[in-house]
């Protein structure tokens, strides 16, 4: 059997030789076998050598896929398109299919999430078509993926439960493994730490078996912030440590942003504030960098949250406002939730108790729209505060 070493010399000799056929066969082999392991930085320089024989779908394909894992998305999309073109003119329905399927990822991770939705939903009717089972799956788990971080976590439950199956039924470990880690994320979403943690670490040992390093260091990453929100926070730094040098090794930048926002909130829940705002503000420019509107709303938010407790009402006040007009944005409404809340809060410290109301107003109704776990609660807020603000008027 060919080894992946004698196959990167027979594509070295191909492009030197000026052999298309052969550099473009072999390198989509190990290409394919590369991106699985989250060697993206191997995968781009093999594809640009390959196209220095002229425009090839397969080695664009597998460059967009490099430079998207990488924080690079507008040069993905550039790559993307080149080989969706490719692939339409070939008549290739399937790889069609995988190409909207990954431009959808590339939107999904910018945040415009509406976009990334018509890509999936022009891919499913394909994959469908040509009976590709394992693209159905990962598309239903991508279309989860919006609908999650759209906070409509209901939804995304109903598209992951739909593509497990699937994943399971064709053998397909990797997105088994992809499907269970976000399961894993709504349970966390929705305050189920302990279903979070059964379906994360159902998921982590086939990340390891089928060697997907990027998986593996979000699924890591997930379960530290699973454990944050259980308490236990040395646990939760234990995972979150383990991740944050595989992500760097990769060229994950949107992951290692995630995972500096989690350790930033272990420490903050720590008590110790200086050292997570060190956190936040190296996560905040790589979310910029990579165009995770989303990702950086977040960090705001927990950047502004600090300030918060550092009674830095002003400083709080400008991260949480810079949050909300990103959350509004891209149509983020359980981050819009948790950001005009925070707002509410300040405004009711500085006896602003109108303000206050306002916002908490707007914040049950987004708790109803999304089905929060918080309705109850935000919803007691709310009458505190009207009473707040009848006692005041009374004593006035």
């Amino acid at each position: 059997m060919t080894s992946i070493a004698q196959w990167v010399e027979v594509h070295r000799l191909a492009v030197a030789g000026r052999e298309p056929v052969i550099a473009r066969n072999v390198g989509g082999r190990i290409g394919g076998v590369w991106l699985s392991r989250s060697r993206f930085a191997d995968v781009a320089a093999l594809a640009r050598a390959t196209l220095t024989l002229g425009p090839d779908a397969g080695a664009l394909y597998d460059l967009g896929w490099a430079l998207s894992s990488t924080g690079q998305p507008w040069e993905a999309l550039t790559c993307y398109q080149q080989s969706l073109n490719l692939y339409r003119e070939a008549g290739d329905r399937g790889n069609e299919a995988a190409t909207l399927n990954n431009i959808g990822n590339v939107y999904n991770n910018l945040s415009d999430w509406r976009q990334a939705l018509t890509y999936y939903q022009q891919a499913m009717p394909i994959q469908r078509e040509v009976g590709d089972r394992a693209g159905e799956a990962a598309t239903l788990n991508n279309i989860g993926g919006v609908h999650h971080r759209l906070g409509d976590q209901q939804q995304a439950l109903t598209y992951y439960q739909q593509a497990l199956p699937i994943a399971r039924e064709v053998g397909d470990r990797a997105g088994e493994a992809a499907t269970l880690s976000n399961i894993g994320g709504v349970h966390h979403r929705l305050g189920d730490q302990q279903q979070a943690l059964t379906y994360c670490q159902q998921a982590l040992p086939i990340r390891r078996e089928v060697g997907d390093r990027a998986g593996e260091a979000a699924t890591l990453n997930n379960i530290g912030a699973v454990y944050d929100g259980l308490g236990d926070r040395q646990q939760a730094l234990t995972y979150c440590q383990q991740a944050l040098p595989i992500m760097q090794d990769v060229g994950d930048r949107a992951g290692e942003a995630a995972t500096l926002t989690v350790i930033g909130a272990v420490y903050d829940n720590l008590g110790d504030r200086q050292q997570a705002l060190t956190y936040y503000q190296q996560a905040l420019p790589i979310r910029r960098e990579v165009g995770d509107r989303a990702g950086e709303a977040l960090t705001l938010t927990v950047i502004g949250a600090v300030y918060d407790n550092l009674d830095d009402r002003q400083q709080a006040l400008t991260h949480y406002q810079q949050a909300l007009t990103i959350r509004r944005e891209v149509g983020d409404r359980d981050g819009e939730a948790v950001t005009r809340y925070n707002i509410a809060m300040i405004h009711r410290a500085e006896g602003n108790l109108d303000q206050a109301i306002g916002e908490l107003e707007l914040v049950v109704d987004l708790d109803r729209q999304v089905g929060h776990p918080d309705l109850a609660s935000d919803t007691a807020m709310l009458e505190q505060v009207r009473q707040e603000q009848a006692t005041a008027r009374k004593a006035n």
